[in-house]
Formats: structure tokens, sequence, C-alpha cells
């Protein structure tokens, strides 16, 4: 908030207009709300208060190119300060802040708190909005203001498809609509979607459908041994991704109503996705299927805005081997018994509330104050495999290990499982002078959580019946009561100088696996793994909720009209009660048949089974971006250059190991042409050797690696087209968060697929896109 808000404040108190009154408060309120009239428009543009330097996000040329180039929508974010993902499947990677990722990361989609319903966590939040669909990004690194925190402590992304619109007074009905199609060279992905919108000056309808879809991608060269991907599975060459296909298809259909300084909008989503591998999971999503129903209410008053919010989410998740993983297990050549698959399901269910209010107290004081609730219900199960014991000799079932003890019963993984969350906070907001400006805020949160009784496939297996037992006979209800503080300063030099310093205090409660995980049979650990890493791993009841403090400070040099920028943001956060991993053991007489036995205690280049537990933890690093225009020519349009660097170490305070999948240091530099009707763009992005790795999970090492990647596009009329290159140099490299390699073979076989091969990103690709609008 530049100098220019005291004089913006003073026009709210002089007019009085609780339309300019309401726009003043908290970022992405109302930011992307085009229904009002154009004078309200540029007031509230003008009236939008950022609450840290450290927040980032995508302008509309940002989202329109990425919009071609992928369609993992969490790849949008790709380049920000302080971002960096985790490697999932095609549209499902997971964006890291600052080392933590996943659900220590908050994310919201269109202003719904999403949980990921599956035990490898592949249905992420934002897979459940297409790119072509996004509106707006908003990214809160460091110090998060509590009013857009809660449950999580590496920082906040706000992610929301395009706000409602109406027709202007006086112009009739607004019919508009959009269509485009995309391909991609590497993979063979193709794409497309539509949007339309009819809308009144108080009622409007709008529809936004895509769909994409991709065969398994190509690495740079060879980096395993060509053949079939499993024993009764097709031929995978060496430079192929196994199990990297997707396809995804989705839909919205969304009405609204306005009447004056108030507006209802109600969303209905569809999501199905019939198919999804995942080069670093032992399993593939073979269906995902999700409704969702969103209900919001925005109202502009005399003493400033209330929102409202409801919304309900339904997930069905299965889960299987897809086409490069063995699919039947037994005896070789197979025998009339043999698993044929794994099937695994889960049904989830979200339904939350928001309530806030933004309050304009004096030309100094803004008070933002509210509450929200969630409630959480989740079913995992797996089938018995095979189905059926029929056939087998009267009343003797078959040796366990003829059939892999997947039956004859079904396993409960997650029996009823429930996360009911209940919050409340309070932030003050205060313009001192022209040149101070302070934010404090106080968030208190209660988390409940219960599970019910468990089974295994049988009871003559301990990895079943004894885990089963111990789990269903100790108590498993657990409240968490946590805290979230967050205090910042701003000190505005001059116009062009800009500082910023702070601390947050910010808890995050375990997810429904980390505590309730129960079995220790081997199979059953590997399928209980959402971290990529091949490993197998057990829940902990008894852990307690992670709590992070965080230092945190920035510098933002700039021009008066920001044409040129420079900001670096060193931060430094310490971590009690994170929630790491130690190798998973059975004791006493069962030492040997559980968690993989003694030997897995000193297991080494190979996959380990851990089980989660509470240590420390500390993260430090500095994220620097800048933006300058290079040069202007006749004939040459105009030249300008961005760049971001980003850095950061974990540690394991506890036991003095790093901590697992931190990027190493990276940047990216881009300089970019614009022309008449063309914007042209190279981009060059740079990334050090990960040589920092956890030891306890077996990560693999990953080597440096640059990237040149070229872009175009050309708008003429109502139409964009847009061509580029990824990865031109064709340059083969390890992602350093992709994980590991188990996207072919007889993955449900622990140690039966090979142990040391990181997941590859994608060679050369060449891509198009074209836009229409009418």
């Amino acid at each position: 908030m530049g100098e220019s808000m005291q004089a913006q404040r003073k026009q709210m108190h002089l007019t009085m207009n609780p339309l300019v009154v309401a726009l003043a408060f908290a970022p992405g309120a109302f930011a992307a709300e085009p229904v009002a009239l154009p004078e309200i428009q540029v007031k509230a543009e003008k009236l939008q208060s950022l609450p840290s330097l450290t927040h980032s996000s995508l302008d509309e040329s940002d989202l329109t190119r990425l919009r071609t180039q992928t369609s993992d929508t969490a790849k949008m974010l790709d380049g920000l300060p302080g971002v960096s993902l985790f490697g999932a499947g095609g549209v499902s990677s997971l964006p890291v802040i600052h080392g933590m990722n996943d659900d220590r990361v908050r994310v919201k989609v269109d202003g719904m708190d999403l949980i990921s319903a599956c035990p490898n966590h592949m249905n992420s939040p934002l897979s459940y909005i297409d790119p072509t669909n996004v509106g707006s990004v908003n990214v809160f690194a460091g110090i998060t203001p509590v009013s857009v925190g809660g449950d999580s402590i590496g920082g906040t992304i706000l992610v929301d498809s395009a706000a409602p619109e109406f027709a202007r007074a006086g112009e009739g009905t607004l019919t508009k609509g959009q269509a485009g199609a995309f391909y991609r060279s590497n993979g063979n992905a193709k794409g497309g979607n539509l949007s339309a919108t009819i809308a009144g000056e108080n009622l409007g309808v709008t529809y936004n459908g895509s769909t994409a879809e991709s065969g398994d991608y190509k690495a740079a060269k060879a980096f395993k041994p060509a053949g079939p991907a499993a024993r009764d599975r097709g031929w995978l060459a060496g430079d192929v991704v196994g199990s990297s296909r997707y396809k995804s298809e989705n839909q919205s259909l969304g009405f609204a109503m306005r009447n004056d300084n108030h507006v209802v909008d109600l969303k209905f989503g569809w999501q199905n996705i019939p198919y999804e591998g995942f080069p670093n999971q032992r399993m593939d999503m073979l269906g995902n299927t999700a409704h969702q129903a969103n209900l919001r209410y925005t109202g502009r008053f005399d003493w400033g805005d209330l929102e409202a919010r409801a919304y309900h989410e339904t997930v069905k998740h299965y889960m299987d081997f897809g086409n490069d993983k063995q699919f039947a297990y037994g005896p070789n050549p197979p025998s009339t018994i043999v698993a044929p698959g794994m099937p695994m399901y889960t049904d989830g269910k979200t339904t939350g509330a928001l309530v806030k209010a933004n309050l304009l107290l004096s030309e100094r004081d803004i008070l933002r104050m509210g509450g929200e609730a969630q409630r959480y219900r989740l079913n995992d199960w797996w089938p018995p495999s095979p189905s059926s014991l029929a056939g087998m000799v009267s009343g003797m079932p078959p040796a366990p290990a003829t059939w892999g003890g997947m039956a004859p019963n079904t396993f409960w993984n997650i029996n009823n499982g429930q996360r009911d969350r209940l919050g409340l906070f309070a932030e003050w907001e205060a313009r001192w002078n022209p040149q101070w400006l302070t934010l404090l805020g106080a968030r208190a949160e209660q988390v409940k959580m219960d599970t019910g009784p468990v089974q295994g496939y049988n009871t003559m297996m301990a990895g079943y019946s004894v885990s089963a037992n111990a789990f269903n006979a100790r108590s498993r209800q657990r409240t968490d009561n946590n805290l979230d503080l967050s205090a910042l300063a701003r000190y505005s030099q001059d116009a062009t100088r800009t500082f910023e310093f702070g601390y947050a205090l910010k808890t995050r409660s375990p997810n429904l696996y980390e505590r309730y995980s129960w079995s220790q049979n081997g199979m059953a650990l590997e399928m209980n793994n959402f971290v990529g890493d091949g490993n197998g791993y057990l829940g902990n009841p008894d852990l307690k909720p992670e709590q992070a403090h965080t230092l945190s400070a920035t510098a933002d040099w700039h021009d008066a009209d920001r044409a040129r920028e420079f900001k670096a943001t060193p931060y430094y956060t310490y971590v009690s009660n994170y929630i790491d991993a130690i190798r998973c053991t059975g004791s006493g007489m069962m030492m040997n048949a559980l968690c993989g036995g003694a030997a897995n205690n000193t297991a080494t280049n190979k996959f380990v089974d851990l089980q989660f537990a509470n240590q420390s933890a500390r993260l430090y690093g500095v994220d620097i971006s800048g933006h300058m225009p290079l040069a202007r020519a006749d004939g040459w349009g105009e030249f300008t250059f961005s760049g971001v660097l980003n850095y950061v170490n974990g540690k394991n305070q506890t036991t003095g190991d790093n901590l697992y999948n931190i990027m190493p240091l990276n940047t990216r530099l881009a300089v970019a042409q614009k022309i008449g009707s063309w914007d042209n763009s190279v981009e060059l992005q740079l990334v050090d050797a990960k040589s920092s790795v956890s030891n306890i999970r077996q990560e693999v090492k990953t080597g440096g690696y640059g990237l040149l990647n070229l872009h175009s596009s050309y708008e003429w009329k109502q139409a964009r087209f847009d061509v580029g290159m990824e990865n031109a140099l064709n340059k083969f490299y390890s992602m350093p968060l992709g994980g590991a390699y188990v996207g072919q073979g007889m993955t449900m076989g622990f140690n039966s697929v090979p142990w040391g091969i990181t997941v590859p990103g994608m060679g050369r690709s060449i891509y198009a896109g074209m836009t229409v609008k009418f």
C-alpha cells in the first residue's frame, strides 16, 4: 500500500460511497468481480490492498499463455517467487512453497478448501480446475495473513475461475463465449475448451467445459532398458516415461443474481478423470468423479462488506494398475489362482461454510473478522483380489503366498474417517502515516479427528490381524486446538523504496492418512504413500500438530510506476513437531513379520518401510525477483527482462538429516518482445544439482541442468494463436522433486522394481493453440 492509499482513504471518507468503502479490504474478496459499473470498477482496482510484499499473482497475459502450455493448473504457478512443483500425475502436480508442499500449503479453489481423497493424494485440490477455466491466481508465501491462512504452515494459494458477469445498464442482453484447442507433440497431448455466458443486468448464466488427454511422454534419452513394461503388458521404449498418460474432463454451470450491491452466485462443477498414470506411485488412478456445489453471497454496505459461502463436494476415486504396471499376480506362468489387480476405492465428502466481514473503522483502521467450518468424511477400502476363492479346495483356502494374501475379506484402510475444522479469525490493519503500515492477526482453530474399526484382507497374516487388533483396541479420537498469529510492518521510505518485515506462527494438524493408516503389512504400507519416494508408510495416531515460527523480511526497490522492480525476501522457519519419518519395524515375536522386519532398520539402496513421527525442522532461504525494460526501437517493438531466483535449505533438527524433496537453487531468466500484435519470449531455466537428500527416505541425488523455452503469440481480431517449444534443446534431466520412478513393472512387489531411478523431465515438446472469442 503506497503513499496514495492515504489519499484514497480520504476519498472514501468524503464521498461515503458504500461501494468504494467496501472495496478497500482484503485482497481477492471482490477483486475479480466485474459486476459493477465502469466507474466503480476503476475505483476497485485503485483501492485493492496487498497485505504482504511476498504476495504474487499471474496477470491475464500470463494466464492466457500458460493455458496452451499445460493441462496441469499447478504448473501455472511454476516460476512465481518461492514456488516449485512436486511431480505427480499429468494434471495433479503439488505446489511447494519454501520447501513445504501438499497439506502444508493451504489451497483454495473458488473459495473451497478441497481435500485429496486418496492414500497417494492423486486427486490434489488444483486438479479440480482446468487451466482454461482459471481466472485469477494469488500466492501468499512467507508471512501469510490469518484471514487467508489456517491449517497450514507453508503458505496459501488462491485459484479462482472468472467472476460472474452482468450486462451494463441499458445495453440489453450480454452474450459472449470462447472456444479453444491445443496440441503438444510430446505425448501427443491434445484438448479443447468452450465457455459461454448469457446475462442481463441482474441475472446471468455461464457454462465452462474442457477436455485434455495425453499418452506417455518421452524423456530426452533412454533412462532405463527398453522392453515389456511388465510381464503381462506391452512394449515400452527406453525413453518413454511409463504411467504418465492421462485424460481429464471438467464442466461447470454457474448462475448469478445481482440486486443493487448484493450478488449471489451458485456454481455446479463436475469432473471425470477416466485415467491418470503416476510414474512415482505404485498404483494409477483409473477413475475419479467429483461433483461440487458452491454457493456464495457478497454484500456491500455503508460500514464495509460481507461475504458468506457454503460448498459441498463428493468424490468417488478408484485406483488399480494402469497399462504399464503388472496386473496379474501369482505364479509365473500364471495358474488358475492369481490376484487380478488390486482395486482400491475411496469416497470423500467435504462440506464447508465461511462468513467474513471487512469493516472500515476509520481512515486509519480496517478490521477483518470471520469464521469458517469444514466437515470431511472419508472411506478408503480395498476389495479382495481375487474377489472370490470359489473353485479352490473346499473349505481350505490356499496358502497366503499363493494369492498375495489379498482375500477373502475387504481391506479397510480408513473406515468412516472424520476430520472436522472450526475456526475464528480477526485481523487489524492500520495506516499510521504515509510511511508506516501494520497488520496484526490471530486465528483459533479446533480440529477433531476420528475413525472407525478396521480389518485386513484376512486374519492369517500378522500384518493384518495383529495390526488391526492393536489399532481397534486403542482410542482413536483426537482433538487439536491450534493457534495462528501474524505480525507485519511495512515502511515506505519513498515512492521507490519499500521494506517489510514480520513474524508468523502457523499450525497444521495431521491428515487422516498420517494419523490412521494402520497396517504393518508390507504391501499395504507401500500403498499408503503421498510423497512419491516409492517407500511404505505407517500412520501414527499420536502425532501432534506441526507448529511453524517464521521470520521474514522483504526489500522492494522499484520505479514509481513499477516499470523496474527488484525484490528480495530472505526467510527463516523453525517447525516444532514437524511430521517427518522414522524406520518402521515390528516388535517382539512379530519383528520379522511386520514393517519389513529388523533388516528394514539398516537397509540401504532399496525401498524401505517408514512411520510418520514428530520431530523438529528448520528451513531458510531467499526469493529474488525483478523486471525491467531493456529497449524500444522502431520496427522491433519493446523488449523487457524478468527473472526469479529461489533458494531453500531444509534440515531435520532432531536427526541432522536433510528434509525430503527440497528444491535446489534455481532461476528463471526471460527476455520478452512485444511488437504490434506479436508477443515473443525466450526463457532460460537453470537448476543446480540436488546433493542434499533425505537419507531416511533413501532419496536419490539429481544433477543440475539448463532448459531453453520459446514462446510466441499473435492476436488477430477475435482470435489468438500460440506456438512454442519447451526444452528446445532436448536436454535430458531428472526432476529434483519428481520422486522415484516406479512407473512400470511389478510395482506391488516392494523391491521388485529397481531402486535408484528418478523420474525424468519431459524432452522437447512443440505446442500450438488457438483461442477464438465470440
